[in-house]
């Protein structure tokens, strides 16, 4: 489902890794932060549990869990590009928080069936190749009962705000995050494929047919910007 191939899309991350939490920082107005830290607390994430981030980037969700589960808790972050999974390392030696980072793929994850509480990918499932099978792994490492939990960006409607965020995304973020990376091409991806990708009630039934969820509850954030999907693995 994604509109480039695997390869592609890793090399384009691999190529933004440096200012990508800077473009993040100043394209979303620092409600990124914000937003992942809603995401913890959508999954109500317990002292001690066992956490996967999977397209962790920089590691900022898989640290926030971090937080949320405590020095008895356990969190990793899987990223397809080792640049960002350097850079996540990195972030998690300044900030004292111990995480584990390694290089992988969502949809053939090298871990136990049922080995996590909880599985969360923030702004990622879009940029996988296959994102169906991305969800049923997903659902497949986290225990009967625990979650899965999906942030990612919806499609703002109405005369005036949908305007106004499709002009933003289409003209703006490509020329500000090509200036910080200098991948202009890379934010261009990037609105295209939020564009395309299914967003609420059509996300939800595209879970629902991925793995078995008993429920999913989407979460609106300001006004369809994103969504938060919560499935509670059956």
């Amino acid at each position: 489902m994604s509109i480039l191939a695997n390869v592609q899309i890793r090399q384009m991350f691999s190529a933004v890794a440096p200012g990508y939490d800077r473009a993040n920082d100043i394209l979303s107005f620092g409600m990124h932060r914000l937003w992942r830290r809603r995401t913890v607390r959508s999954a109500h994430p317990r002292p001690g549990q066992q956490i996967l981030d999977c397209a962790t980037g920089t590691g900022d969700l898989a640290l926030a869990f971090r937080k949320a589960v405590g020095p008895t808790g356990r969190v990793v972050g899987i990223d397809f590009s080792q640049r960002m999974i350097n850079l996540a390392h990195a972030k998690a030696d300044r900030t004292g928080l111990s995480a584990e980072f390694l290089v992988g793929d969502v949809t053939r994850l090298p871990f136990a069936d049922g080995e996590f509480d909880i599985a969360a990918i923030g702004f990622g499932i879009r940029n996988v190749e296959n994102p169906p099978a991305g969800i049923r792994e997903m659902a497949r490492v986290v225990k009967t009962g625990g979650k899965v939990v999906i942030l990612e960006f919806g499609r703002p409607e109405g005369a005036i705000f949908g305007r106004l965020y499709r002009w933003y995304s289409r003209t703006i973020i490509p020329q500000i995050g090509g200036r910080i990376t200098g991948s202009p091409a890379a934010y261009e991806y990037l609105e295209r494929s939020a564009a395309a990708f299914p967003a609420g009630e059509e996300f939800v039934e595209l879970m629902r047919q991925a793995a078995v969820f008993e429920p999913v509850e989407p979460i609106l954030i300001m006004g369809q910007i994103a969504y938060i999907y919560v499935g509670t693995v059956g």
